[in-house]
């Protein structure tokens, strides 16, 4: 989920490395971020270290995504003490499942129910919407006083990104800032057949290495599931096809349904389905059963750096990746992962100075990821660790804050955050990154249009259906539900948007 000017000389990578270290032994009570070793407190001149403070320490409730941990409190009370003494604070950690989460923090939102801080992002609990109902504190000037820490790690892209209608309400997860769509592979599969899988490039590239794998594995189906097929294009709207072309000049804002290129993409996906490379009920299909059994060749992702041993560690096979297109920053990567102050807080500095600590405190981050060592991981070196199995606490690293400031795991790259870095700097900027929709005047269309996607997208998407017969009946239904006058709506804000830049 856009022209760079990120794509950094070396000793820019060597700067930011500089500043997260240099933030460890100076103001503001930050931890060295070479070391998990817990140092004195200190703090900004002028200010009582919180040891001397007298009043109560501030308690904030924080809201966060995943599933609860066995030995959630005892982390907790270990960070609680560790707050106490930095900034004169406890959180009360609040996880919710993440099938439940978006759906329960509505409701908590909009109810007025207390919480403090919360997790957001383009796929759980809506930033842009969110921060557009009032949900989230408008931060600007948190971040200017209290937050100086996370502006000086943070690539300036994730906040630039992340802003809506110019303002910031929520801090971006420090991690990888681009999407790159790969093809990625089933490496055993892709050998034992001499594929060439550096050949894998467009959607139409992969049909010799279909074929060949379908003709040699008759039971196997290539393609296993809904792999929605990358189309060039940005799009203005989550989940509608309304964009502009990644390479636009003009901005045109365009019914992606209706280009050559899907018309391109859903045929040959039908040219696949009817070749019996994906299962007959791919459009209905659900979940990732084919990487249990292995028996599937290629599908698509979005990677990281070092993705392919990710994958391989996970699947337990070999995999390989190859990339459909470039590293590009798209709104939705930037907001894949966000921390948001809540409107209706009464300690916004106090949470801000928390986020601040969050994204700038190696011991901190370290903690509340990995939990307790010698009850939860082993220390390796000054900065790897190995997990202890079943020890009671394991929390997804990319949602809980600057992921940089990480230890490594013993079979992680010595360079691996240099490497993050390096792929982020890489990247060029996706046309509408920045550019945030307000779907105030069109949202009857846009439940409509909604349905209409529904209705046909999968098939389209599957090659489950004849496109010359489904796809003009498919963009009349989307017409008829609206699209033009979003689509127009949308023009006139993009219009808008760039000519205020």
């Amino acid at each position: 989920m856009v022209a760079k000017s990120r794509k950094s000389m070396l000793t820019v990578l060597v700067f930011i490395m500089i500043a997260v270290a240099a933030l460890a032994g100076c103001s503001s009570g930050k931890e060295n971020s070479g070391s998990n070793e817990k140092s004195e407190p200190t703090t900004n001149a002028g200010e009582k270290p919180a040891a001397e403070k007298n009043e109560k320490p501030v308690n904030l409730i924080w809201y966060t995504i995943g599933g609860v941990q066995a030995d959630q409190d005892k982390v907790i009370a270990e960070v609680n003490k560790y707050l106490t003494e930095k900034i004169n604070a406890t959180i009360e950690m609040k996880v919710l499942d993440w099938g439940d989460y978006t759906q329960k923090m509505q409701v908590i939102a909009a109810s007025g129910e207390p919480f403090d801080i919360a997790f957001t992002s383009s796929w759980a609990f809506n930033y842009v919407e969110s921060a557009r109902k009032g949900y989230f504190y408008e931060m600007d000037a948190l971040l200017d006083e209290y937050g100086k820490g996370i502006k000086e790690v943070l690539d300036p892209a994730f906040l630039e990104g992340s802003k809506v209608s110019g303002h910031n309400y929520a801090i971006p997860t420090n991690k990888e800032l681009p999407a790159q769509a790969v093809w990625r592979f089933n490496k055993d599969l892709a050998d034992k057949y001499n594929l060439d899988i550096t050949k894998a490039t467009t959607l139409e590239s992969l049909e010799p290495m279909l074929k060949a794998v379908k003709a040699g594995e008759p039971d196997t189906y290539p393609i296993p599931s809904n792999i929605d097929p990358f189309l060039p294009f940005d799009y203005a709207l989550e989940g509608l096809p309304i964009g502009v072309p990644l390479n636009t000049t003009d901005f045109k804002v365009v019914n992606v349904w209706d280009t050559p290129e899907a018309k391109q993409m859903f045929g040959t996906m039908h040219k696949y389905y009817k070749a019996g490379y994906l299962p007959p009920d791919v459009a209905v299909k659900q979940g990732n059963e084919h990487e249990k059994t292995g028996k599937w060749l290629v599908d698509k992702q979005h990677t990281v750096p070092f993705a392919d041993i990710l994958w391989t560690d996970s699947m337990q096979y070999p995999i390989a990746s190859t990339p459909i297109h470039e590293p590009m920053v798209f709104n939705w990567s930037v907001t894949g992962s966000l921390q948001a102050i809540s409107a209706q807080t009464k300690y916004p500095e106090k949470a801000m100075e928390f986020l601040n600590l969050l994204n700038t405190d190696a011991y901190l981050r370290n903690l509340l990821n990995n939990g307790i060592e010698g009850v939860h991981y082993k220390k390796l070196t000054e900065d790897t660790f190995e997990p202890i199995p079943d020890s009671g606490y394991s929390m997804p690293a990319f949602t809980l804050g600057n992921m940089f400031l990480l230890d490594k795991l013993a079979n992680d790259p010595a360079d691996k955050w240099e490497q993050y870095k390096t792929f982020n700097s890489s990247a060029t900027n996706a046309p509408l990154l920045g550019f945030q929709f307000d779907p105030t005047n069109v949202m009857s269309e846009i439940a409509n249009v909604k349905n209409a996607v529904d209705e046909y997208g999968n098939a389209l998407k599957t090659g489950s259906v004849n496109p010359d017969e489904i796809q003009p009946k498919a963009v009349e239904k989307l017409k008829a539900q609206g699209i033009d006058k979003i689509m127009a709506e949308v023009q006139k804000q993009l219009d808008e948007w760039r000519a205020s830049k």
